[in-house]
């Protein structure tokens, strides 16, 4: 991702990419973020109809700085097509959380708001940030849960990324709302554990002969952090790494909002200060 150049007028230049799945949920939203980032910068305003056309828009973007105004999907398929682009450490990417799922966008540090999003792309600051990349080159920005979380229907969800099989559509959209509104039948769900062997940078932390109800891995400092929960005791295993290795009979796994699986091996490896993002100078 090349620096991007401002114009005659010493401008910002912005590739303004617009997620159709925010375009759908939030027109407000998007149209006041369009407004704030074409009233600071030199904006060039993308409509992609899908994810096929917004990968053909985003690898066109030439000395343009990329602006994404979607949900959390749309954040981690940027990463990712910008991963396999090899194009993640110069530059940066700024965002405008606008969706129903937008909870990692903040955890990041991205302000809640269109208004106070788009002025933070404008007068923000880059600041690198760690990410894990397995190796079928997929990649984490928050957490990382082996086996994957039941969702509300009981189910471990669907395999596929953003973008994917499992990516955003209209009928998620409507199914996501639709638990916004309506108050869930509280339900106990039972806990199964899984026979997996769990390797922090070739160091055996949990082996096959004990059950493991839950692992969880997530960047921190500049390492991986590994907690693992076992049926035969009550405190967790935790082990920091830059490199897990997690592999065993058949399990789900989800990273940050994709589920993958079943697979039965998988290694996550941490890269430091892989990606920016820009933030708020006083984040």
């Amino acid at each position: 991702m090349s620096a991007p150049e401002p114009d005659e007028n010493g401008a910002q230049q912005l590739l303004v990419v617009i997620d159709p799945v925010a375009r759908r949920t939030d027109g407000e939203s998007v149209r006041i973020a369009k407004d704030v980032l074409s009233a600071g910068a030199t904006a060039k305003i993308c409509l992609p109809d899908g994810p096929a056309e917004f990968a053909r828009v985003l690898a066109r973007r030439g000395s343009r700085r990329p602006v994404v105004v979607g949900d959390d999907r749309a954040l981690l398929r940027t990463v990712a097509l910008l991963h396999r682009e090899r194009d993640l450490s110069a530059g940066a990417l700024s965002l405008v959380p606008v969706g129903v799922s937008v909870e990692l966008a903040h955890s990041l540090g991205v302000p809640t708001g269109a208004v106070a999003a788009a002025r933070a792309v404008l007068d923000g600051v880059v600041r690198r940030l760690d990410l894990l990349v397995d190796d079928s080159d997929g990649v984490v920005l928050g957490d990382l849960r082996i086996p994957a979380p039941p969702t509300a229907d009981g189910h471990a969800g669907r395999g596929g990324g953003p973008g994917g099989p499992g990516g955003s559509s209209v009928w998620d959209t409507c199914r996501s709302l639709v638990r916004t509104l309506v108050k869930p039948v509280p339900q106990v769900l039972a806990v199964h554990p899984h026979r997996l062997r769990v390797e922090a940078d070739g160091v055996v932390l949990s082996d096959l002969d004990e059950p493991v109800e839950a692992v969880t891995v997530r960047s921190r400092g500049g390492r991986a952090e590994v907690v693992i929960r076992t049926r035969s005791s009550a405190e967790p295993i935790t082990a920091s790494a830059l490199s897990v290795t997690v592999s065993g009979a058949d399990f789900r796994y989800r990273a940050d909002a994709a589920v993958t699986g079943p697979v039965r091996t998988r290694t996550w490896t941490l890269r430091a200060g892989a990606w920016g993002l820009t933030l708020p100078a006083e984040a």
